[in-house]
């Protein structure tokens, strides 16, 4: 999950123009205010000759003065080793250039190749604290467990969680649960 998180964010802001501009700390603008508008974007991020992930969205609205993307029917495709690790679908995602955040809203949906899955309606990628997070009801399941609550805050790897009304099975190994109540 955390080369998968930070692939993430990192595919996202290989489509956007960096500026040296004045940086304000306005909201993002509404729609019809973006400076630039793609339409049907998609773009692959490389590192050192090795394709790290492939981002499509429908729609693109950047932000040049808030440093902001707003990408509509996002998808990430992520590799590791030149083969795909897991892949990314939400309905919006706010990514932030300065701080390299992801902010995914609408059936965020994470499945990677060895069956893991990570579902709620928001999840928040912090690349500066390297922590997910949700202020949603959230699944996460793989072969061997289950885990449902309200919210949660994690590692990258999803392997320490906090969460409050933890629910869930776990066969063998594991996460760590911490019910924050």
């Amino acid at each position: 999950m955390r080369a998968l998180l930070v692939v993430v964010v990192a595919g996202v802001g290989a489509g956007a123009c960096a500026t040296d501009g004045i940086r304000p700390n306005a909201a993002t603008a509404p729609a019809d205010s973006a400076d630039q508008v793609m339409l049907k974007m998609s773009t692959d991020l490389f590192n050192e000759g090795a394709r790290q992930n492939h981002v499509v969205a429908e729609t693109a609205y950047v932000y040049q003065a808030a440093q902001k993307m707003d990408l509509r029917r996002l998808q990430v495709t992520f590799f590791e080793d030149g083969k795909q690790s897991s892949v990314l679908t939400a309905k919006r995602g706010i990514y932030t250039m300065t701080n390299g955040s992801l902010d995914a809203t609408g059936n965020v949906k994470v499945v990677s190749t060895d069956g893991r899955t990570l579902a709620t309606q928001h999840l928040i990628y912090d690349k500066v604290a390297l922590q997910i997070s949700s202020d949603s009801a959230f699944t996460y399941q793989s072969r061997t467990e289950r885990m449902t609550g309200s919210r949660f805050h994690s590692d990258l790897e999803f392997k320490y969680v906090v969460t409050d009304q933890p629910k869930g099975i776990q066969r063998s190994g594991g996460v760590i649960l911490e019910d924050k109540r």
